[in-house]
């Protein structure tokens, strides 16, 4: 069989809107998957009063990574449409069930001797311990919030006719971590018991779900000016052009 032509053969150069794609899934994926493996531990800052609520800024350390999604989502959603959006979406959820894998399997092999380890056995156990409906919880609200805010965003940029980012971008975010942390709050309430051993009561989920909520509506308003930055760099240093609203890919 003769052997093909360079004419023949494939060509292995991307243009600048696929290198764009791959590096925005990459980045995606990796600010995902680092959520989802440092998100054991909270963070608290203190306490603040707002309109006559007080409100502990405490929340899983996976909210430094977690955002980049949102604005990562929106910028795929503007550039490649809801349907490459979703594409990146369902790598993310098979990449990080990839991972939760190869923990799985990590932790259950049998450890060498001490002497011929680098990492005591139970420092390595505690720092990966991920409870089943953890990874329920988490790999569920993803998926909602996720598909929620590229349907959401969609939504208003046709009612915008493509005007307005702030709005379907920060809009898009607003409604579908509402999902998310509704999502993730009830599977976890209801799937787990409290480090006391007893059962959350709805009470305790909900102001659970609407602390973590205005968490993530705080951050999303801090980071619109970096989807307007993202978007310029995309526009005017990159040449790329957000898809128009009436769009079929949009």
């Amino acid at each position: 069989m003769p052997e093909p032509t360079r004419a023949d053969a494939p060509s292995s150069t991307m243009s600048v809107p696929q290198k764009l794609y791959s590096w925005l899934a990459a980045f995606f994926v990796t600010a995902l998957i680092t959520a989802n493996l440092i998100g054991a531990k909270f963070f608290y800052f203190g306490d603040v009063s707002i309109l006559g609520l007080d409100l502990r800024i405490e929340h899983s350390v996976g909210m430094f990574a977690f955002p980049i999604t949102f604005l990562l989502t929106d910028l795929l959603n503007e550039y490649y449409g809801k349907r490459a959006a979703r594409r990146v979406t369902y790598i993310g959820l098979a990449t990080s069930s990839f991972a939760f894998l190869l923990i799985y399997l990590a932790r259950v092999a049998p450890p060498a001797p001490a002497d011929r380890t680098f990492v005591v056995e139970q420092t390595f156990q505690d720092v990966f311990k991920v409870g089943n409906v953890m990874i329920v919880a988490s790999l569920a609200a993803y998926m909602l919030g996720q598909l929620t805010d590229i349907w959401v965003f969609h939504i208003f940029k046709r009612i915008t006719g493509g005007r307005l980012l702030w709005l379907r971008a920060t809009g898009s975010t607003v409604v579908s971590q509402g999902v998310d942390s509704l999502t993730i709050s009830l599977v976890l309430g209801y799937g787990s018991a409290l480090a006391t051993g007893e059962r959350a009561s709805l009470e305790f989920i909900l102001v659970t779900a609407a602390k973590g909520y205005i968490l993530k509506f705080v951050i999303a308003v801090c980071i619109t000016p970096l989807i307007y930055a993202g978007h310029a760099v995309m526009h005017r240093v990159l040449g790329l052009q957000p898809l128009p609203a009436a769009s079929p890919r949009a």
